[in-house]
């Protein structure tokens, strides 16, 4: 059984590195349609210029095909028809009789970088009106590191030396932004139908040494349903101490 993931997100979120962190691959995903045929990766292109994508295309990394991709590229414009395809999309897999054919999670990215720091019509429209039901959302700020810049900007002009500002600026980043208002307008309930469960920052995700722990780890810990949380833990295969611990719980 394979565990399905609904990913959301602008086109410059960096959606990609992070799914390919999770599947420990620098490679591309191969794509398939809902009839399970490959797509040629020339006619996928030839679609995405064009502007044409379909959300029922399923991403699966060679290197950890237990895992499967949906990507909402395209709802970033806000636009209504994007926005319904993403609802109805949830709305069906929801219902699918075989637990295998559902979504089991989502993951909503938020870029943090210069041109992302302020919520944009889709994101208020997705957390005020779309009804995910049962299915654990949870946000991903990414491109974190961003927001460390200006924190190193701030400290240079208060007169740290630039050692300490370096070594600091994480820290202030993460204190700023948590009473920042992003989160602030994340979980106000009054204005959000469904806000999400749980949200994680991920800094530095096209290093090197890149860690995705962190959503390994919230993602297990957000999941409510004893068998959607024991296929997460077995098919993922970045972090052996959650498969050790979960396997001592359960």
């Amino acid at each position: 059984m394979r565990f399905r993931i609904l990913i959301i997100g602008r086109a410059n979120a960096g959606k990609t590195t992070i799914l390919q962190r999770v599947c420990n691959t620098r490679e591309n995903p191969e794509i398939y349609d809902s009839n399970g045929e490959e797509i040629d990766p020339a006619v996928l292109m030839a679609s995405r210029e064009r502007g044409v994508h379909h959300i029922e295309n399923e991403m699966v990394f060679a290197s950890n095909p237990g895992f499967v991709f949906h990507d909402s590229r395209g709802f970033e414009a806000g636009g209504q028809s994007e926005f319904k395809k993403v609802k109805d999309f949830i709305a069906s897999r929801s219902k699918k009789s075989r637990l295998s054919d559902r979504i089991h999670v989502i993951w909503y990215c938020i870029p943090m970088d210069e041109d992302g720091r302020s919520f944009t019509e889709a994101e208020v429209k997705f957390f005020s009106q779309c009804d995910t039901g049962s299915i654990a959302v949870m946000v991903l700020f990414t491109k974190f590191d961003a927001l460390y810049d200006d924190e190193f900007a701030e400290l240079i002009s208060k007169g740290v030396s630039r050692k300490d500002a370096e070594a600091l600026a994480p820290q202030h980043a993460k204190e700023a932004f948590a009473n920042g208002p992003q989160l602030k307008l994340l979980y106000n309930r009054k204005g959000n139908q469904r806000p999400p469960r749980c949200h994680i920052c991920l800094a530095d995700m096209d290093k090197e040494n890149a860690d995705c722990g962190i959503l390994i780890e919230r993602t297990a810990d957000i999941l409510d349903d004893d068998t959607l949380k024991q296929m997460f833990v077995s098919t993922q295969r970045t972090n052996v101490e959650l498969s050790v611990r979960y396997a001592v719980e359960m």
